[in-house]
């Protein structure tokens, strides 16, 4: 295994961790461990992306362990703070949703030999999510921040819904009824 996947599978292996501090009552300290521990694990997805791109590392594990390091990492955080009510339950439905919509699309057009590579307002979504999670973590002990909060739920929101359209209109050939 490279250095870029490993990296990779620290992330994984961090996602249990952090959520011992988040859901943890153990203070303030609790609190901010699982901050870091988020930020850490969202860091490494540049980190081996980097490493791979840089490196020549890509191998086929990668590709898909990457994607999956990356949903589950955010699903666990989304869910967990539904756990503790720092948003709402529907909204993380949407969100999930919206992942597994996509990976059922990919699917269907890997099963045709159509890539469809990951594109700006998909990364950018994804920052979004990262930024609203590290967010809402912070709010635990600032509850004057909901506005901002509840405006950064909604962007993140529209950005998931607007990014699943984006990929199913640039990639409609896939639903060609002769292609299913």
């Amino acid at each position: 295994m490279n250095i870029a996947n490993k990296v990779t599978v620290l992330r994984i292996v961090l996602i249990p961790v952090f959520l011992v501090f988040l859901l943890t009552d153990i203070g303030i300290i609790g609190q901010y461990t699982a901050i870091a521990l988020f930020i850490l694990a969202a860091l490494t997805d540049l980190l081996d992306g980097y490493l791979a791109r840089s490196k020549n590392l890509v191998t086929d594990f990668g590709k898909i362990m990457d994607a999956v390091a990356d949903k589950l990492l955010v699903c666990a955080a989304l869910i967990a703070l539904v756990e503790l009510s720092m948003i709402p339950s529907w909204v993380v439905i949407v969100i999930i949703s919206r992942d597994f919509l996509l990976t059922a699309f990919r699917t269907l057009a890997a099963s045709k030999n159509i890539i469809i590579a990951a594109d700006k307002i998909g990364k950018i979504k994804t920052t979004f999510q990262i930024i609203m999670i590290v967010y809402l973590m912070f709010m635990f002990n600032a509850p004057f921040l909901v506005l901002a909060g509840n405006v950064l739920i909604g962007l993140v929101l529209l950005l998931t819904i607007a990014s699943a359209v984006n990929y199913i209109f640039k990639n409609r050939t896939v639903l060609q009824l002769e292609n299913i």
